[in-house]
């Protein structure tokens, strides 16, 4: 699951040529009222647009502009019902920024671009093939795309990579962060194959928009892609390895007997009320440490977002033990002790509890991981993009060996 960050997504249109003389890196402070948030608009003379949010761990956010001159520009973003218009004045870009109607001067001098320090980002060249293809979910019209990494002399094993909630594309890339490229390449270093894919409807996937998709759904796409990688016959053991919402899709498709192995990476065992619970009274603070179930219900957000959203619906009422009950395939199920989305307290005990016994079974916990499986502090959402680690490398290590004892 992925915290929903409050952050000013800028999106930019065309550049024109001639916006020499405002391109760079421009930061300033947003003042919400209850909060100020510093910005850093960076235009660049190839016209790419990108936005940070330093303060909210946030970076590289793709833009789009709609018009920028030498001393004026103007940017949107349409999912967030936002837009930011500004003038050169005085060495200052002086503006408005307008989300959902609420109107904030905004006022932009020029700065340093923020260099994100990223080194387990895979970096070529590799010693190992890759491969783009695509798959198909005909049922929902969707084709996935995707890439097969393969290591030089083969594989017998592949797995496939399912993302976490929410629209990701196929390297799980938040927050300057990209586990899934790190983990693709750290097995394939060790002769393993992989598959990791754009959601649908995102990055070069198309097709399978419907605003009533459930992780059902997701699970669907995901099934496809397992269904494909047998239809190759290039590997003997095709396992799936899934974050968070995609460690549920993992039991999902392990109960259904469709993969020979399961790496559930923070995935859910209890039911979607109860892991919401928990996460409102681990990021919720003291305020939050006596909420019930009934209280959680009857919170106006979380009822909207049942009344408005499949997705969260779906969520909120889907309980995975049954499906785990059933997995007979070996499973390796990882939790980090500060993950405050998932919480390894709550979730590995039911696993444990649940999970028919098999001696290839490997159910962990981490200690000082986060959601992300990185090494942090406190475990808050705020942090993930501070880290320069994206992944543990003593958790990788371990998804290696216990992979290749199969």
């Amino acid at each position: 699951m992925k915290k929903q960050l409050f952050i000013i997504a800028l999106a930019c249109i065309g550049i024109t040529t001639q916006a020499q003389n405002i391109n760079g890196a421009w930061s300033g402070e947003l003042n919400a009222g209850f909060q100020k948030i510093k910005v850093v608009l960076n235009l660049s003379d190839e016209g790419k647009c990108t936005l940070d949010s330093p303060d909210q761990g946030a970076f590289g956010i793709l833009a789009i502009t709609n018009f920028v001159s030498a001393d004026s520009v103007n940017v949107s973003v349409a999912s967030l019902n936002a837009s930011y218009a500004a003038k050169l004045q005085n060495g200052e870009l002086k503006g408005t920024f307008i989300q959902n109607g609420f109107k904030l001067p905004l006022s932009l001098k020029p700065s340093e671009k923020v260099e994100l320090k990223r080194p387990q980002t895979p970096q070529p060249p590799y010693p190992y093939e890759t491969e783009e293809v695509t798959f198909q979910n005909t049922k929902a019209g969707a084709t996935l795309a995707g890439t097969l990494t393969i290591p030089a002399n083969g594989s017998k094993y592949v797995l496939l990579m399912v993302t976490g909630s929410g629209a990701q594309n196929r390297d799980e890339e938040v927050f300057g962060h990209k586990p899934f490229a790190v983990l693709a390449d750290r097995l394939a270093r060790a002769g393993i194959a992989t598959l990791r894919y754009d959601d649908r409807a995102t990055g070069k996937s198309v097709g399978g928009m419907d605003p009533n998709v459930t992780t059902l759904d997701f699970a669907e796409d995901a099934k496809a892609g397992i269904e494909w990688l047998r239809s190759q016959k290039r590997f003997k053991k095709i396992g799936i390895i899934g974050h968070s919402e995609g460690g549920t899709i993992a039991f999902m498709l392990g109960a259904q007997k469709k993969v020979d192995f399961i790496v559930s990476l923070a995935g859910t065992a209890v039911k979607g009320d109860s892991v919401i619970l928990e996460q409102n009274k681990a990021l919720g603070g003291p305020l939050a440490a006596g909420l019930t179930i009934e209280q959680l219900y009857a919170m106006p957000a979380i009822k909207k977002a049942i009344d408005e959203n499949a997705w969260y619906r779906f969520f909120m009422q889907y309980d995975p033990q049954a499906d785990i009950a059933k997995i007979k395939c070996p499973v390796m199920a990882l939790n980090g002790s500060k993950d405050l989305q998932v919480i390894s307290t709550q979730n590995l005990p039911a696993l444990r509890r649940t999970l028919p016994k098999n001696e290839r079974n490997l159910i962990r916990e981490y200690d000082a991981l986060n959601h992300l499986f990185q090494h942090c502090t406190t475990g808050l959402p705020t942090e993930y993009g501070m880290i320069e680690e994206t992944f543990s490398e003593e958790a990788l290590n371990d998804i290696v060996a216990w992979i290749k004892q199969l």
